[in-house]
């Protein structure tokens, strides 16, 4: 067979054409265009493959489908790099979008390879990191990439599938659109970048155009605004840079698999030892429960989730003795640390996100119970309230109950109190569990009573007396005699005793009950 005329016979020209087309395709991928730098540069972003660069150890990346749709002009990779690595010696995969290629826009490869990569993930059981910023489906692409059997649905489908099975952590750098907005909400955790991160199913145009709202992308979608008001976002990130730290220092608290265990660091005492003066004794004196959970956790060890949303509960993962514990704990610094749908919601989820992992749940209660009155009732504070109330129940992980300081109503069982097969419950000596608190318990049997009583000096010697038989009739002395409580312990002494507990209860089995699934009040 003849190659051509003249040069050396050996070679076939169109190798070397393919060669070069190859190589062009390569190079148009590896780097971005003087004007895509440009955007990038003044928008604060990094290009796709030095956000990649930051996730994975060097030299561990490879890549799948780099050369997708490479016969078209302008779509290098088809706008999204997947492949695998590994994130400190632990192997992972990515799927992050190239927002400098039609704006990180979704066409039929894109989606191909995305589901491929969540189809790795669920068969080889590996963590997934969502790199996204991305302005949604291409209309002129959308026969073609959503409604088939392996169009867009199928990535949701996966994702699903892969909830709880393995980690997810999503990054967002910019916009997440219309239904690719659903992504970032079926991963684990959600760090967005402040002032370019947004997801929206609708654009401010849009919604100014169906509904007549006028709003702006910030208002309507932006990182603070769901950190802080909507509770979609997880944790708010200053820059790409500093998202991918915050998603490579999570990792390290979660296991790589739903049946492996957390990973194991060195053991470090805490940044300061927990003292009886963290605890007001008085119960009406509010204070900060961020320094109980230092004093209880490993060196700056303590990774809060949902900062910004809800803080009148702080969940976050922390470590003790080295190994991953989840805490649930009230802040009576921020309302009292009185749980609202909000507060129920953040927890039931953390919650759930332990379970899944393996991981144990300590809660520290310090709380008046569930809020009352009409706005939350109307806002299914009730609903709300029983969804918290089933993730503890459900929980198969070990789980110690912690009573602070009070443990008022419902708010015991929301915090895993003893009706809910703690490992044990556990009390400070500061510690006091009621049905409600003494003033509102007397009001609400001696009202009548009271209001019958015109001296004043006579109505509050009643009132004294009613408030000192009630504190007395939920002693804590009492409460540990009638076996409610399993130990008393002093602040100093309980890092100990919770940690020698989680110990002994490693073992502890997790079937919880036999059925298809719970219908949760969601």
């Amino acid at each position: 067979m003849e190659h051509g005329t003249g040069g050396d016979p050996s070679q076939d020209p169109r190798v070397a054409d393919l060669r070069t087309r190859l190589e062009t395709a390569y190079t148009e991928s590896a780097a971005p265009s003087e004007r895509a730098r440009a955007k990038l540069d003044s928008q604060g972003k990094l290009y796709v493959r030095e956000r990649i660069a930051l996730l994975f150890d060097e030299g561990t990346f490879v890549e799948d489908g780099r050369y997708a749709n490479a016969t078209a002009q302008g779509l290098p990779a088809d706008g999204v790099v997947t492949g695998r690595g590994e994130v400190d010696g632990r192997p992972a995969i990515v799927v992050a979008n190239d927002p400098t290629v039609k704006a990180g826009s979704w066409g039929a490869r894109t989606v191909e390879k995305i589901i491929r990569a969540t189809e790795a993930a669920l068969r080889e059981e590996l963590p997934l990191f969502w790199f996204v910023d991305s302005a949604g489906a291409r209309i002129t692409d959308q026969v073609d990439l959503f409604p088939g059997r392996r169009g867009a649905g199928r990535i949701f489908h996966n994702q699903v599938a892969l909830s709880g099975k393995v980690p997810q952590i999503c990054c967002l750098f910019g916009p997440s659109a219309a239904g690719g907005a659903y992504i970032p909400s079926f991963t684990d955790v959600i760090i967005m970048v402040e002032g370019n991160a947004s997801m929206y199913l609708g654009s401010p145009r849009m919604a100014e155009m169906v509904v007549g709202e006028k709003v702006s992308l910030e208002e309507m979608g932006g990182a603070r605004m769901h950190c802080t008001v909507s509770g979609v976002g997880d944790l708010l990130a200053a820059d790409d840079t500093e998202a991918i730290e915050l998603a490579r220092h999570l990792f390290s608290y979660l296991p790589d698999t739903w049946h492996d265990p957390v990973p194991h660091y060195e053991t470090e005492p805490p940044a300061r030892p927990l003292t009886r003066d963290a605890v007001p004794e008085a119960e009406s004196v509010p204070f900060d429960v961020h320094e109980v959970i230092e004093g209880l956790v490993d060196d700056d060890s303590f990774f809060e989730i949902k900062p910004l949303f809800a803080p009148e509960l702080v969940v976050g993962l922390g470590r003790m003795e080295g190994r991953t514990v989840g805490i649930v704990a009230n802040n009576s610094a921020v309302k009292g640390g009185v749980l609202f749908t909000d507060s129920a919601d953040k927890a039931s989820r953390f919650i759930w996100l332990c379970d899944a992992y393996g991981i144990p749940l300590l809660y520290l209660a310090d709380v008046p119970g569930f809020m009352i009155g009409s706005e939350v009732e109307r806002g299914g504070i009730i609903r709300h309230g029983a969804k918290m109330v089933s993730a503890v129940s459900e929980a198969t992980v070990p789980q110690l109950c912690v009573v602070v300081r009070k443990a008022y109503g419902a708010g015991l069982y929301a915090m895993g109190g003893p009706g809910f097969g703690p490992e044990a419950t556990i009390a400070l000596p500061t510690a006091r569990i009621a049905v409600m608190g003494p003033e509102a318990a007397v009001n609400a049997v001696y009202a009548n009573k009271i209001a019958q009583i015109e001296d004043p000096q006579e109505q509050a010697a009643f009132v004294e007396a009613r408030r000192a038989e009630y504190l007395e009739d939920v002693d804590l002395e009492r409460l540990a005699a009638d076996l409610v409580i399993d130990a008393v312990v002093e602040p100093e002494d309980l890092r100990e005793e919770v940690a020698r507990r989680f110990r002994y209860a490693a073992r502890r089995d997790r079937h919880f009950s036999t059925r298809h699934r719970s219908i949760p009040p969601v």
